[in-house]
């Protein structure tokens, strides 16, 4: 069949994912870690031996392809599920099918389950007595961490193999690829093979999609060649992938918060808008930067704290996009502000000490003394009231409960304002102890 025939009017044609999927595993673009010479699943393959295994990685990188592949390797009956779609009946169909399989042709059976993390436990419990039989080899597809998502017995049981978004040149190749096969005729300005590349963002399926559709537009508009300005006027706005609720959002959470800590101001700002450019809510958002200020600059610069509830108010005030002004800012200010997480780890640890210790009272000089009965009871007894002793300080006067063990959560850092805090309490201290000798 020639190429031109795969798009006749009459003649209903695979989509070009199906048309381009790989027939062994030489021909597969991207995943090189993996699939090389010596590489883990290259020596699966090439082993003679199934074993289950979860594919773990963003969408359109080549798991239901690795997984038809090795049971065309293996010469195994391949057996899909989605978890979406279905449930413990479809479960125990699918095992059905594979016993009358192997006794009827003596062929094993892959059992694919795509989306794998929607199955609850009860779900991800019912293939664990087949696996452990070897009545099937179970082949999982994720795109969320197999750690949070599956249970402890299914992982046990199965390697993990984690895939990679294709690279830039990947991209290429299979654009090239896709190319000759879906639109033999028709070029590409290097400006517009650029943006279709960036715009699939390492999800080759949503690249052959793209194509495919381009190769529809370019048809009904009798053009030979495709320009940035074509491109505008087919596409939908370019959306980066983000998952609001899954992996990529948590870890580009995480990238942006450690951009901050460290004191990176560039790469702070690209997190920043790297998420709202996939769609991540700005109050959200806001909500981080000002837990931010709490926990990584601390009193080493309280006008963080400050500016960043100012900039969460602006963004309520303007929304978008010039409330996201104010959220670059603030990430900025934080970035090249001062840093401590003296007051965190200090709250932490006093957390810590409060759970373990038991409920000591409060010491009699310490309570407040409102009625004459507690006044008759020694309450507020010899209290030392700070503003009338010298420099406005009780030296020597004891605020934990009594009996209780000398403790020092908060140690401020020698960084920022922090610097001067730890100055006046090492003259507390010294205060302290002086009048402890007397």
């Amino acid at each position: 069949m020639s190429s031109a025939d795969l798009f006749a009017p009459n003649q209903p044609a695979a989509p070009l994912a199906e048309r381009l999927r790989p027939k062994n595993i030489d021909e597969v673009i991207g995943q090189s870690h993996l699939l090389g010479e010596g590489k883990p699943l290259r020596l699966a393959f090439q082993s003679g031996k199934l074993h289950s295994m979860i594919l773990w990685g963003p969408p359109g990188v080549g798991k239901t392809t690795l997984a038809r592949l090795m049971a065309s390797a293996f010469d195994a009956e391949f057996v899909p599920l989605s978890a979406v779609l279905s449930g413990v009946k479809d479960i125990r169909e699918a095992i059905a099918q594979a016993e009358q399989t192997l006794q009827q042709s003596g062929r094993h059976t892959i059992l694919f389950v795509d989306e794998v993390h929607r199955f609850n436990k009860s779900q991800q419990d019912a293939f664990l007595p087949f696996v452990e039989q070897g009545l099937v080899t179970f082949i999982g597809a994720t795109t969320e961490n197999p750690s949070f998502e599956l249970n402890n017995a299914l992982l046990s049981r199965a390697q993990v193999y984690v895939l990679q978004s294709l690279s830039e040149a990947e991209m290429a190749q299979l654009f090239e690829r896709a190319r000759q096969t879906a639109l033999p005729d028709i070029t590409f300005d290097a400006a517009a093979r650029g943006r279709v590349i960036g715009y699939a963002d390492g999800d080759a399926r949503r690249l052959l999609n793209v194509l495919e559709q381009l190769q529809t537009a370019a048809a009904a508009a009798n053009l030979k060649n495709i320009d940035v300005a074509f491109l505008d006027n087919t596409l939908a706005q370019k959306l980066r992938r983000f998952d609001k609720g899954g992996e990529a959002f948590y870890d580009q959470i995480s990238a942006l918060h450690k951009s901050v800590r460290g004191s990176n101001p560039d790469a702070a700002l690209y997190w920043l808008v790297r998420m709202l450019d996939g769609g991540a809510d700005p109050r959200y958002l806001a909500r981080r930067i000002v837990r931010m200020a709490w926990e990584d600059i601390g009193l080493a610069d309280p006008r963080a704290i400050q500016l960043c509830n100012d900039a969460a108010a602006t963004y309520e005030r303007l929304g978008s996009p010039e409330g996201e002004l104010a959220l670059a800012q603030a990430v900025l200010y934080l970035a090249v502000a001062a840093k401590s997480n003296a007051g965190y780890v200090a709250y932490n640890a006093a957390r810590a000490f409060v759970s373990q210790d038991g409920s000591r009272e409060v010491p009699l000089h310490l309570r407040n003394a409102p009625t004459k009965l507690m006044k008759q009871l020694d309450y507020g007894k010899d209290y030392r009231y700070a503003h009338d002793e010298a420099g406005g300080y009780a030296a020597g006067e004891n605020y934990f409960p009594d009996g209780m063990p000398e403790v020092s959560f908060y140690e401020p850092t020698e960084r920022g304002l922090e610097a001067k805090i730890a100055e006046k309490l090492a003259h507390l201290r010294e205060l302290d102890a002086k009048a402890k000798k007397m």
